[in-house]
């Protein structure tokens, strides 16, 4: 029974060790942009151009899948009558290609009769040059609605539109399906927009955080932030992720500031840099005013946003009803790539504003019965802001905390049996020189020394 603990305490070291090597890695080629990082757990599913060929999608999922240029993809869905559903589909253009204004996607859920749930659409705007854009779509519970309330299947569809002077390549997409949380019990949720929220951006803390983190390449690897003022790099042709904790209550709010350049040019590149905003659901909130360049500092802004209320979903602003739950909020920062032909492939130097207003509400306050998952704030993704750590930093953090744990017991069970075996030897030498009966002096005892792992 002794061995078998060591054999499994090693094993669990092993397995961990294996977890720990399993993790992604970002591939790309010296002196270029990181390319997006996909989730690693997303399981590959065509689009079907017939709804009835659509491929299931299963709640709390990641997938990846891809749209050509026309294209009208159906995925489908299985729902109960009081569940509240969310797919959202990122874009992911291959870089070097060309986007036009108005290029994008429209995604879409609806019920078997075609009759639609709701609709979003990411498109490239003034901001004319591939980087990764989100859109979602919902199906939600409404006593006062008709439509898409009842359980069965619905259809996700997403359709793409591009100009005829865009890169024909079909795009990457990564969907994700989320279920919101069963609500408490006796209607604690809101039932009404607020009417009145803080609509004018604080004033900077003087005391603010000034440190270096720099963004991921996606959502799955966005760099964690809490309210301070970031420094980092930004390459022409590179999309920065950053995610914040926002709670209950708390408004976000985040500028960019980039740097002059130190090569003494000064020809303008309009529509830059793109500043955007999305919720815990990877749905689009809003994004910036494009920033133009000239080699001169500049600055840009979102514009004021409310405080994270349950009763948001019931505004008609669009980006307004996004700030509808509790979470990690994501921010991404692009770059156009013809920075490049003035200024250099050269990161030129940012920074990232973000602050946080309002303390959190309690935990009591939250509408959701049980667990919230991605739609809640932890003390763990608070501490997680407060470090700058990545999900998948967080993970290989608590692996290794799993393998020294495995390790240390292994080498506890290791210590013990070598201690049992040495007082067993000693017990049998002592009664080999004082017995009739015992064996010959410093005779082992049975089956030798534990053999070293």
């Amino acid at each position: 029974m002794r061995q078998r603990n060591r054999g499994r305490a090693t094993l669990a070291a092993a397995a961990a060790m294996c977890a720990v090597a399993a993790l992604p890695g970002q591939a790309y080629a010296a002196g270029e942009p990181a390319a997006y990082t996909f989730a690693p757990g997303a399981k590959a599913v065509p689009g079907a151009e017939v709804s009835t060929d659509a491929s299931d999608l299963k709640p709390g999922s990641v997938y990846r899948s891809s749209i050509k240029p026309g294209e009208k993809l159906y995925y489908r869905l299985d729902l109960d009558a009081a569940t509240n559903a969310y797919v959202s589909a990122v874009v992911v253009p291959k870089a070097g290609g060309k986007v036009a204004y108005g290029d994008g996607i429209t995604v879409s859920i609806r019920d078997s009769r075609d009759l639609q749930c709701s609709s979003e659409d990411a498109r490239f705007e003034a901001a004319e040059f591939p980087h990764p854009i989100a859109a979602y779509a919902y199906r939600v519970t409404d006593k006062d609605r008709s439509t898409c309330q009842d359980a069965g299947k619905y259809n996700v569809l997403i359709e793409r539109e591009s100009k005829a002077t865009s890169t024909p390549d079909a795009w990457d997409l990564e969907l994700r399906y989320a279920s919101e949380p069963k609500l408490k019990k006796g209607g604690a949720a809101q039932t009404e927009a607020p009417e009145d929220w803080p609509s004018a951006s604080p004033t900077p803390p003087t005391r603010a955080k000034k440190e270096e983190r720099h963004g991921g390449t996606s959502y799955y690897d966005a760099t964690s932030l809490e309210t301070g003022t970031w420094r980092d790099g930004i390459e022409p042709g590179q999309t920065l992720f950053y995610r914040v904790p926002v709670d209950w209550g708390q408004q976000i709010f985040a500028t960019v500031d980039l740097g002059n350049s130190v090569g003494g040019s000064d020809e303008y590149v309009g529509n830059a840099l793109a500043l955007s905003l999305d919720n815990p659901a990877h749905g689009h909130v809003d994004n910036a005013s494009p920033l133009s360049y000239s080699g001169k500092p500049a600055s840009v802004s979102l514009d004021p946003l409310p405080p994270v209320a349950y009763g948001n979903r019931f505004t008609f602003s669009a980006g307004e009803s996004a700030m509808r739950f509790a979470g990690w909020y994501y921010l991404s920062v692009s770059l156009s790539p013809k920075v490049a032909h003035a200024y250099g492939e050269k990161a030129i130097p940012m920074t990232l504003s973000v602050q946080v207003e309002n303390a959190a509400k309690t935990a009591k306050t939250s509408p959701y019965e049980g667990s919230a998952g991605v739609f809640g704030v932890t003390q763990d993704d608070k501490d997680m802001a407060r470090s700058g750590q990545s999900a998948p930093q967080a993970d290989k953090s608590n692996t290794m905390k799993t393998v020294g744990a495995a390790g240390i017991g292994a080498g506890a069970v290791l210590v013990l049996g070598l201690g049992a075996w040495t007082l067993l030897a000693r017990r049998r030498t002592a009664a080999a020189v004082g017995g009739p009966a015992g064996g010959a002096a410093g005779q082992q005892p049975y089956g030798g020394p534990p053999q070293a792992w």
